[in-house]
């Protein structure tokens, strides 16, 4: 099978050489006329665009070709086809490997409250990781439901209920107080302290059922990005360097890295939308 585009150069060949008209030509080798007068784009800013997936894949080793191209549109704002910059994406050979998913059987669960303004409801959540040498590490991750904004991902060894909550209140001195927050009821969380500061600070606390990570859902997906994205990417030596990345790859979370659940823009672009 002859590319269009090797029949295209035969049929300009014949017409220069023999005087035959475009049509006949075009009839001939089986091209329509418009692409025998199609003016491929300036092969330089295809190298522009192949310049810039070469940088946003190294620099963000995990992002596949959706993200690549919502960034390119939506934060970087160049009118890119996605249709081009795909086949540029395939000719450098970029594409991540597709795992695929497993299929199962689950209950339908309870359609989860979609908040429609920052703050009304916080998700949490711990993770767990450990340093090069074995120690274990922990990661407190907060989220803004509404736009999905990373509020913070504080690393240490441990995380009881006074270190939960100087987590909590330097999030409030900057965001301010949510509505609510949505956690599951684990040892942390059930502890009297940390009712205490939330009827203090008149903070409603939404437990989740035991078993039912689904009822928490917006702060588990998060958690597979970092887990995925960030985690999964580093060897830990202290906890000071794994809360410098963490910080750094929060600010590229809410700020660069488009999210598909809000328009596949950054988190960040919602809220000054707000």
């Amino acid at each position: 099978m002859v590319k269009p585009s090797l029949r295209k150069e035969m049929a300009q060949n014949v017409v220069a050489q023999m005087g035959v008209s475009i049509r006949f030509a075009c009839e001939v080798f089986g091209i329509s006329q418009s692409c025998y007068r199609h003016q491929a784009k300036l092969a330089n800013e295809n190298a522009v665009i192949a310049d810039w997936l070469l940088c946003l894949t190294t620099a963000h080793k995990g992002w596949g070709f959706g993200l690549c191209f919502d960034h390119l549109r939506n934060v970087k704002k160049f009118e890119w086809n996605h249709k081009r910059v795909y086949r540029i994406y395939r000719e450098l050979e970029l594409n991540l490997r597709i795992k695929p998913k497993r299929r199962i059987k689950r209950d339908k669960p309870d359609a989860l409250s979609v908040p429609t303004a920052i703050n009304q409801v916080w998700s949490m959540d711990f993770m767990s990781d450990s340093l090069q040498d074995g120690r274990s590490i922990r990661t407190f991750n907060v989220i803004d439901d509404y736009n999905r904004e990373a509020l913070c991902i504080d690393v240490d060894f441990s995380m009881p209920s006074q270190r939960v909550i100087r987590s909590l209140e330097q999030v409030v001195e900057w965001r301010g107080k949510p509505a609510a927050i949505r956690y599951y009821d684990g040892p942390v969380y059930v502890s009297q302290v940390l009712i205490n500061w939330a009827n203090k600070n008149q903070i409603t606390l939404m437990y989740i059922q035991p078993g039912k990570p689904t009822q928490n859902a917006y702060v588990e997906r998060f958690n597979r990005t970092v887990r995925h994205k960030w985690l999964a990417l580093h060897l830990f030596e202290t906890i000071e360097q794994a809360q410098y990345l963490a910080t750094d790859w929060l600010w590229t979370y809410n700020n660069e890295r488009p999210n598909s659940a809000i328009g596949r823009v950054p988190p960040r672009y919602l809220l000054d939308a707000a």
